[in-house]
């Protein structure tokens, strides 16, 4: 196994980092005190190809692999998590489960613009009263002649009021046990009976788009199932198999910022005549992050070559994702705490990087879920099973691309 980035891999890098200096640093402390979500640097995303980065080209995407998308993510969150939420929900949750489920047609009318950065996508599966039990879920679409009616609501979606297509989950069937009444729907958000509205006052990535949508006998052609009937539950976990590779890759940008914040201060700040980086008890906390970011990348780009490969990966990915937020929750934690009373302030980033740490280690499956996930494939209750459709192995070739 290669563990060294390709030039192409340290030059998408170098393009990123460069971007979140430039565009996010300067800005982004501002933007978390006011709640801003500043639509602009997700236009400019999209102008450098980050919002098609694993997309094959010829879908509009630049065609990288998948741990290039890790890359990209990680360097994003390093600025705010927000941009990084911003690249998940629209790559991970949204595009490529286009790719992976889409018909020809789907993919050149919805994943075509997506990959240039035309259009922005999102993801709705949660709802008030289903999160980890997605069978609690209450919104249906009932077949009516050639289209669905789609009545319901989701809550905790990100870029609910910025997006233009969304993946939503909705009952066509009666509940049951094995989640086969649940089926996936591409939904615009300029159709009738559609309505959104942003959650204010949380906790962290102040700087995102967060909030509920509505659905009131939303009409939906029946050529927008994506998948066929009862195969919702299927295509959502497929989903979040992309999108919690993203939520792990960033993880390593949080430990990164919180690491890079913490150095900086243990040389600016003095305590009984030294450096407090000479403290060895300052010197702990920072080996903590050093040791988290070296194991949680290595966790990410386990999963992402799996995901190269066209295996699927749903074991690999949850541990990296459950792992990379603990280590990225307990190091922005020790941020702050290497910062002293000062950590406890907007004027140094640790305050933000913590609050931020939080939501990252709930969404997309809690850490409880993840340690029942593990605990399951360890004890040989569980094992993963070959999808009907793979996401397509890298490097990317036609023939592997359409699968209909």
């Amino acid at each position: 196994m290669d563990f060294h980035l390709s030039e192409e891999q340290q030059m998408v890098q170098k393009t990123v980092r460069n971007f979140v200096d430039k565009e996010i640093m300067p800005n982004i402390a501002e933007w978390d005190a006011n709640m801003h979500f500043e639509r602009s640097v997700v236009d400019k995303m999209s102008e450098l190809g980050f919002m098609g980065i694993c997309i094959p080209e010829q879908y509009g995407g630049s065609g990288m692999d998948y741990n290039t998308l890790a890359i990209v993510c990680e360097e994003l969150e390093r600025g705010d998590t927000a941009f990084r939420t911003a690249a998940s929900v629209h790559i991970g949750l949204n595009s490529m489960t286009i790719l992976q489920w889409g018909t020809e047609e789907q993919k050149q009318k919805y994943l075509t613009p997506l990959a240039k950065g035309e259009k922005i996508g999102a993801f709705g599966l949660t709802e008030p009263n289903a999160g980890s039990d997605v069978k609690a879920m209450n919104t249906t679409a009932k077949k009516n002649g050639d289209h669905y009616v789609l009545n319901g609501s989701k809550t905790w979606i990100s870029l609910c009021d910025v997006a233009d297509t969304f993946l939503v989950f909705a009952y066509t069937g009666d509940k049951n046990e094995n989640h086969s009444g649940i089926s996936a729907f591409i939904v615009e958000r300029e159709w009738e009976g559609f309505s959104s509205k942003a959650i204010k006052g949380k906790l962290g990535i102040r700087a995102g788009n967060t909030g509920e949508i509505f659905f009131d006998n939303v009409k939906i052609p029946a050529e927008n199932l994506l998948g066929e009937e009862g195969e919702g539950f299927k295509i959502a976990m497929s989903a979040l198999d992309n999108g919690r590779f993203t939520v792990a890759a960033g993880a390593c940008g949080l430990i990164m910022a919180s690491l890079e914040a913490s150095v900086a201060y243990c040389h600016e700040r003095k305590t009984f005549g030294v450096e407090i980086g000479q403290h060895q008890l300052v010197q702990q906390m920072i080996a903590k992050m050093e040791a988290g970011l070296q194991m949680s990348r290595l966790l990410v780009f386990k999963a992402g070559e799996l995901k190269n490969a066209g295996v699927r990966n749903t074991r690999e990915t949850s541990l990296a994702k459950w792992q990379s937020c603990n280590f990225a929750n307990e190091a922005a934690n020790d941020a702050v705490q290497v910062h002293g009373a000062y950590g406890y302030s907007n004027e140094y980033p640790a305050e933000r990087l913590l609050r931020n740490s939080k939501a990252p280690v709930i969404y997309e499956g809690t850490r409880e879920i993840h340690t029942v996930m593990q605990a399951k494939y360890a004890l040989g209750y569980t094992e993963d099973k070959p999808l009907r459709k793979m996401l397509p192995a890298w490097p990317f070739e036609k023939s592997t691309v359409h699968q209909d």
